[in-house]
């Protein structure tokens, strides 16, 4: 094997999917001047070597898994998945185009050999030519007039043999004639519903003893291989010998590696026994198996014709080799020697060839083991000790040829030496010829015809190295910038985690303020985004803001709606801002419902940024490789970094038309947009009658609702300090309140106590801080405090507003809490009172909401009345915040 010169020659390159073709799938024969190539897709390929032209494409309804081809019936079986077994006649099977073309394109076709736009119309293979249609095929072979089947159960892997038709007749199995179950197996988890593709596919193989009807080792499918009587009879038994029969070889994806005597299989199908009987497992690779295959070791004299394979091999997909042979013991008795060898892996494709080859490839190399015996048939001493021993260990040889994903042993070779049909990652087809006499030890004159043959190869494997230098390098930078992108993602996690408290390195302020689109005015909000970090936001950052409402503000039980927004954050480097201004109401029914909290956060895309990275794949490595891929990433496929939180309530809602600006008194109407054609509908038919709507009614027949709240001066002075010095404390209070309002600066300059401002659907809302002395609480004479009333004739508005005073009372006394300040004497007595009046008032309550249920129509006018009373006084308690 040492004087083996490969020479590789490319035909013809075929589509490939990006990212190169998966092994497993892929099949390549060879049949005289015909290849039949199919890359894993829908089509299968016919194309002539003599003429270096496509002459014929078939597509089938889905990917195909295998071919067989049967030389002497002029068919060819294909395995489609999830469909079923389908047979083409060559004879039958119509050219795609003429012998002119064929010279015309004859040229161009040898220059650059690619097939890439198919030169040919693609045949749609019609349903009738699906012999045995099934959708849990996995495998198949045929073996004279029996077609044998290895499909996948819920649970376990079935064979299957039906007839297969003669020459001439239907094409459709006769019928089953046996089927036996084998060990159980697990299917791919898959999504529900939806049929998962198998990562490794089932081997079968045939294996005949000497005496069976197929000549010379060669049976009629191209999955079989003739055994020697005594390795035969020790791996199957003397039942198999005595009957001739045939065996199934089976290699499964979990690894083992079982047989099933043919004969006493069709036998049980007329009397039936024990199924475990009828399977035996000869061996457990722990591994996918990949090949099954036989071979001639030992040489044989010239006066032998019938040439038996001696020793059977299984490869798996790591490069666990078994080999198995027929060899004598120190007493002189027949038995069977096992060996197992570990070669290269991962294993993409293998195939046997002459004189104790076997060819395998790996994602970086194609290379060839041999076991036959180097010496002579009449030389009974050996490497190993014994006669017919096999070698205690396997040294490849490299064919310096990668990528390789299928491949088969062509009958065209000379004396001694080899050619292989290989298809590449690529999709490139290519023959690999090793010819022994390529090289002798003298110098030989070199012809310029073998000097551009040599030229031709060495810039061959340029190009291939070339190739694969290129891609890995493109892999190494993206996953080098995924790592730089993730580095500067972990700085500035770190950074915003280590600083709760302080000012943040990346900060998002919101801001609030009313503007006029598209005839409506709408409240929107500002989120200032800035950047005091010394690192940058790059590719992967984004903005999310997320704003959160609920259908009905007061009403507890109604669903909360979010509507989350994300704006990509491109090259935002130390100092820099980004603004984003986000609609927040009125809605497309014109209501505006308060409150409304507004989130803001940093999103980082890990799939963005790594995704890409984790994805890329080296062509010429073997694609089922445990390797990290984009499904790795977590479920949520980033981080989230929370930045701020801001409630819109109604406090920041109001506007005061009266107290505006001069630049805001472009805003439109202070009400609801209404449909322009109603409105020139109304100028035209002249003044009308006031609207007679439940908010009118109640504006004109009912008094406002008014709640109040009463407020030690005492803490408000602490709270507010120095920075509304110069200003009345009721003055104070009201700036203090409308601090996040654009009326603000207006009513600090002008120093208002008390506005009249307008809610987002039109009804007023009157504000009023006054100066009141609460007595009869402190023993030692009145409190003063500030009253915060506010008055309003829509009920609504007037407990949203009510609802924002408390939210930033509650705030404000827990500040003042935290730092230690204490309320002064306080009758006891006079608070149990306060309280005993507010439980008879919730009682009271709970009667008359029970009395509205059971009470006519005349009757309820008077307890609605009376409820509304004592929600009066409850929203006005004698209490005060201390």
């Amino acid at each position: 094997m040492a004087g083996l010169a490969p020479r590789v020659e490319y035909l013809a390159g075929f589509c490939c999917p990006l990212g190169g073709l998966a092994a497993g799938k892929p099949r390549v024969l060879c049949h005289g001047a015909e290849v039949f190539l199919s890359t894993g897709s829908e089509l299968v390929y016919v194309y002539d070597r003599e003429g270096r032209l496509l002459i014929a494409v078939y597509k089938f309804p889905g990917q195909v898994w295998h071919l067989e081809l049967l030389a002497l019936r002029r068919a060819l079986y294909v395995l489609c998945a999830r469909s079923g077994i389908y047979c083409l006649s060559l004879d039958q099977a119509s050219r795609s185009v003429s012998r002119d073309d064929k010279d015309d394109r004859d040229d161009q076709d040898s220059e650059d050999g690619q097939v890439d736009e198919l030169p040919v119309p693609v045949i749609p293979v019609h349903p009738d030519t699906c012999v045995l249609p099934s959708a849990t095929l996995h495998a198949f072979t045929v073996l004279d007039d029996v077609l044998i089947t290895l499909s996948q159960g819920p649970t376990q892997w079935k064979v299957q043999l039906f007839e297969c038709p003669c020459p001439g007749e239907d094409p459709r199995p006769g019928g089953q004639i046996g089927e036996v179950e084998l060990s159980t197996c697990t299917p791919p988890a898959g999504s529900l519903g939806e049929p998962t593709v198998p990562r490794f596919l089932p081997v079968l193989c045939c294996a005949s003893p000497p005496g069976s009807r197929a000549p010379h080792g060669h049976p009629w499918g191209s999955g079989g291989v003739t055994l020697e009587g005594a390795l035969f009879g020790l791996l199957f038994g003397s039942d198999a010998s005595l009957l001739e029969s045939p065996v199934i070889l089976c290699g499964l994806p979990d690894g083992q590696l079982c047989c099933v005597v043919l004969k006493t299989l069709v036998t049980s199908r007329s009397a039936p026994g024990d199924p475990k009987a009828l399977v035996k497992i000869l061996h457990h690779l722990e591994e996918p198996v990949i090949f099954i295959g036989a071979l001639r070791t030992e040489p044989l004299s010239e006066d032998v014709e019938d040439v038996y394979c001696d020793c059977l091999v299984a490869l798996g997909h790591h490069g666990r080799t078994l080999a198995i042979k027929a060899s004598w013991d120190e007493a002189g008795h027949l038995v069977p020697e096992l060996r197992e060898y570990s070669l290269p892996g991962p294993v993409l494709c293998a195939a046997r060839g002459r004189g104790g080859r076997v060819y395998h490839s790996t994602p970086s190399d194609l290379c060839v083991v041999d076991l036959a015996q180097e010496v002579s048939p009449w030389d009974l001493t050996q490497r190993d000790g014994a006669p017919g021993g096999l070698p205690s260990l396997l040294c490849p040889a490299s064919l310096s040829v990668c990528s390789v994903v299928t491949l088969s042993v062509s009958s065209r070779a000379p004396e001694g030496g080899a050619e292989l049909l290989a298809l590449s990652a690529k999709g490139r087809l290519m023959t690999c010829s090793l010819d022994p006499h390529s090289e002798t030890p003298h110098p030989t004159r070199v012809t310029s015809a073998s000097a551009g043959q040599k030229i031709k190869e060495l810039l061959s494997g340029i190009g291939t190295v070339s190739e694969r230098v290129s891609s890995l390098k493109k892999a190494v930078d993206q996953r080098d910038k995924a790592l730089t992108c993730l580095n500067e993602a972990m700085n500035v996690s770190c950074a915003l985690l280590s600083s709760r408290e302080g000012p943040r390195p990346i900060s998002c302020t919101i801001s609030t303020s009313w503007s006029r689109l598209q005839l409506q005015d709408v409240l929107t909000a500002t989120c200032l985004l800035e950047n005091s970090s010394g690192f940058s936001l790059d590719r992967g950052w984004a903005l999310c803001v997320q704003v959160l409402r609920s259908s009905r503000a007061l009403d507890l039980d109604s669903a909360v709606s979010a509507i989350t927004y994300t704006i990509p954050v491109d090259q935002l480097g130390p100092g820099g801002q980004r603004e984003v201004t986000l609609p927040l109401g009125p809605g497309e029914d014109g209501a505006l419902d308060l409150p409304v909290t507004v989130s803001c956060a940093l999103f980082y895309s890990l799939r963005e940024v790594v995704g890409g990275a984790l994805a890329v794949t080296d062509p010429f490595k073997d694609p089922s490789s445990n390797e990290c891929t984009p499904d790795v990433l977590p479920e949520q496929d980033g981080v989230c970094l929370p930045l701020s939180e801001h409630t819109v309530d109604m406090l920041q809602g109001l506007r005061f038309p009266g107290l505006a600006a001069p630049h805001t008194q472009a805003l439109g109407p202070l009400s609801p947009a209404r449909d322009p054609i109603h409105t020139f509908l109304e100028t035209c038919c002249g003044p009308v009658s006031q609207p007679a709507g439940p908010a009118s009614l109640r504006a004109k027949y009912l008094p406002p609702s008014v709640a109040t709240i009463k407020v030690s001066a005492e803490l408000l002075r602490a709270a507010l300090g120095d920075s509304h010095a110069g200003v009345s404390l009721c003055s104070a209070t009201l700036q203090w309140l409308l601090a996040e309002n654009a009326v603000a600066d207006i009513v600090r300059a002008q120093a208002l106590s008390s506005v009249q401002g307008v809610a987002p659907d039109g009804t007023d809302v009157h504000l009023v801080v006054r100066e009141v002395a609460v007595t009869d609480l402190c023993p030692a004479g009145p409190i003063q405090a500030m009253e915060i009333q506010v008055e309003s004739s829509s009920l609504a508005n007037m407990c949203r507003a009510h609802h924002a005073i408390v939210r930033r009372l509650q705030r404000l006394v827990m500040e003042q809490a935290a730092r230690g300040s204490s309320p002064p004497d306080l009758r006891l007595q006079y608070l149990h009172q306060i309280q005993a009046n507010h439980e008879t008032l919730l009682r009271e309550v709970q009667t008359l909401r029970d009395r509205l249920c059971t009470e006519d129509e005349a009757s309820s006018c008077a307890t609605a009345q009376r409820l509304l009373q004592v929600y009066r006084q409850l929203r006005s308690p004698s209490l005060l915040l201390l």
